[in-house]
């Protein structure tokens, strides 16, 4: 980083409430490696007004995974989101922290603040709604109400939260082999990519996923009775049946229910600051 960079330092409130040690960390690497305004928001509408008002400052966010998604999404709305880098130093626990983790950023806190001051620009793909809605890592459509919790002492059932979760880790990370949905029942939708129909109402789905990668977006369709049907394409939309709304994840928030929804894949539209790489010692 060169000396005249400066740096706007927002520190989520849910971080300061979690890890308080861990933000002082991080904010005494910053402010001892650069020039740094520190912002603590208490509210979305400060976070907002920070980001904002931030004029030739670098973003850097302290915080977890909520924070990293609102702080793209409003500088997407802003209309700054391309303007330069995004920084972030993940603060909260592991679960909290997997969307940064699997996008390239360090989990360990001394390591992140100091990609901040010397980190290279990793670009990502992003996937936005047309409902100004937008997906860092990957969203996926649940299917029907959750089971009724068990009573103790047994182990509560899985709630929607936790299948999102999990969905979203497996969508960001690296390509894997595919699981099957958890706790689904059959769902009636309708998916169409660049407008040419993948799955439609009268065969029942167990679950929907999408995810940006490589300048596309990947749709896989899970149905009840035959294997998973994937494919690449710019634009997904999904529809319920006639009159029924549905209810997905994007990230780490659950939206809906809505009778449709299109997403747009915006190629390399914003980027994160992540290590630099390793340099070879190889003789060669």
């Amino acid at each position: 980083m060169s000396a005249p960079d400066q740096l706007l330092v927002v520190i989520d409130p849910v971080a300061r409430r979690s890890d308080g040690e861990s933000v002082r960390i991080a904010k005494d690497v910053l402010c001892g490696g650069a020039a740094a305004k520190v912002c603590l928001p208490d509210t979305p509408e400060e976070f907002e007004r920070a980001l904002a008002r931030r004029g030739a400052r670098r973003p850097v966010v302290i915080g977890d995974d909520r924070a990293l998604v609102r702080a793209v999404e409003l500088l997407h709305r802003g209309g700054r989101l391309g303007d330069g880098a995004l920084s972030l130093v993940p603060v909260g626990p592991r679960g909290t922290v997997a969307l940064a983790a699997s996008l390239g950023a360090p989990l360990a806190t001394v390591t992140a603040a100091r990609v901040v001051l010397d980190g290279v620009e990793r670009r990502l793909d992003l996937l936005v709604d047309d409902g100004g809605g937008v997906v860092v890592g990957g969203l996926s459509i649940p299917d029907g109400p959750r089971p009724p919790p068990a009573s103790p002492p047994m182990a509560p059932a899985p709630s929607v939260w936790g299948t999102c979760r999990s969905l979203v880790r497996t969508l960001v990370g690296p390509a894997v082999p595919h699981v099957r949905v958890p706790h689904m029942r059959g769902h009636r939708l309708r998916v169409e990519v660049d407008g040419r129909l993948l799955s439609d109402v009268d065969d029942p789905v167990e679950g929907v996923t999408v995810a940006s990668r490589d300048g596309a977006a990947e749709v896989v369709v899970h149905p009840r009775a035959a294997g998973p049907l994937r494919s690449a394409a710019r634009t997904v939309t999904v529809s319920g049946p006639s009159g029924t709304g549905f209810r997905y994840c994007a990230d780490t928030r659950i939206s809906g229910p809505v009778r449709t929804r299109t997403w747009t894949v915006r190629p390399s539209s914003w980027s994160l600051l992540v290590p630099a790489p390793a340099l070879s010692t190889d003789g060669a």
